[in-house]
């Protein structure tokens, strides 16, 4: 459609009624209908987590409503053993990925149940089991980890594959020049994707790039680049499945740019009104990608009105169950605060963990501060 360069065209296999204007990619019915539930999950979970924030039970959140498909749909074209190098919007590829849904919103809280133990902020969740790696506010910080991730892959000759994604106004950032030339010269297995939801914050993309187009780019370091369709779960499939598959055979690295648009708040430390014409954002509502992939669902008999909303019902019950028993659990351990650092402690740590400690000392932590790894005589 349109230009007929893929860094300048717009790739679908979906109108945005969900007909097929492209050839979909191979995908058993029972894999597309997992893909929708876990959009429609995000879906859920968004709504829930921004309720909480605004009755202060929750510190933070960045919601993905409206990039459903950027998100999971890409995720889902990797196999369980790449790692995804995520931005805000991508820790539900975790639940995709098989990742405990109360332990990700523990993550929420920061509480006991946080793998990461309370030290991150909200929406800033990883699992090592699920080979997601957390990120940093520092945009763009991301890049050039996950293609230094990649290059480490192809040395050991693992054929795994690094997703790493960023949005557009990361593509501003010097990391992100490092990580494009890095991967144009070194050819390592990653694929990085740039969800491009037309706000970066409150900067337009007009406001941040010269370019026709930001998959236009690409071609400077000598990747390969596509711009699809976002808000189309197939297209962003079958580009990024390409990619992918592309990387694990030793084809390089790639660059995709997945239109799409943020329908809320950058965070819920924004309020888009102040700078966003409302008219704008109903237009892309029109757009959304589970109505797209929905009608899609319905004209394969995949799908009917009474099982989207019965769907809808269970997930919000789960959510309901989840955050009452994420919820319910306490503060993390004072102790954990000094875990995680040091193999041997040092006597710094020991002296802190006693005054962390309510047991008053004892005979035992003197030993602990004289011996070994304890202070030393200055």
């Amino acid at each position: 459609m349109g230009d007929p360069s893929p860094e300048l065209g717009l790739f679908r296999v979906l109108d945005e009624e969900g007909r097929v204007v492209g050839p979909p990619p191979e995908l058993a019915p029972e894999r597309l209908l997992r893909l929708h539930r876990a959009m429609v999950l995000q879906r859920v979970l968004d709504e829930r987590m921004l309720t909480l924030q605004r009755e202060g039970r929750v510190s933070f959140y960045g919601a993905c409503t409206g990039e459903e498909a950027a998100c999971l749909a890409s995720a889902a074209a990797a196999e369980p053993d790449d790692w995804i190098f995520p931005a805000l919007r991508q820790s539900g590829a975790m639940l995709l990925r098989g990742f405990d849904l109360v332990t990700w919103l523990c993550q929420v809280f920061g509480n006991a149940g946080d793998a990461l133990k309370g030290r991150q902020m909200p929406s800033h969740m990883s699992g090592r089991e699920v080979n997601q790696v957390s990120w940093s506010s520092c945009i763009g910080s991301q890049l050039p980890q996950a293609v230094g991730a990649a290059l480490a892959m192809k040395l050991r000759g693992d054929r795994r594959v690094a997703l790493a994604y960023i949005g557009d106004g990361g593509t501003a950032s010097a990391d992100f020049h490092a990580a494009m030339n890095f991967a144009g010269v070194l050819e390592p297995p990653v694929v990085i994707l740039c969800q491009n939801n037309h706000w970066a914050i409150s900067t337009p993309t007009a406001a941040e790039s010269g370019s026709a187009t930001i998959a236009v780019k690409a071609r400077a370091y000598g990747l390969p680049g596509a711009r699809v369709d976002g808000n189309d779960a197939l297209a962003v499939y079958a580009a990024t499945r390409t990619a992918v598959e592309r990387a694990r055979d030793g084809g390089g690295p790639s660059f995709l740019e997945l239109e799409t648009y943020r329908i809320g708040a950058h965070s819920t430390s924004d309020d888009p009104r102040v700078y966003r014409d409302e008219a704008e954002v109903e237009v892309w509502r029109r757009r959304d990608p589970l109505a797209r992939l929905g009608a899609y669902l319905r004209g394969r008999g995949l799908l009917d009105d009474a099982a989207a909303a019965a769907l809808r019902v269970e997930l919000e019950a789960l959510v309901h169950r989840a955050v009452a028993e994420a919820e319910a659990l306490p503060a993390p351990a004072r102790e954990t605060l000094l875990e995680d650092v040091y193999a041997r402690p040092p006597w710094q740590l020991a002296d802190q963990r006693r005054w962390l400690d309510p047991e008053p000392p004892g005979p035992a932590r003197a030993r602990e501060s004289a011996g070994e790894g304890g202070r030393q005589a200055l």
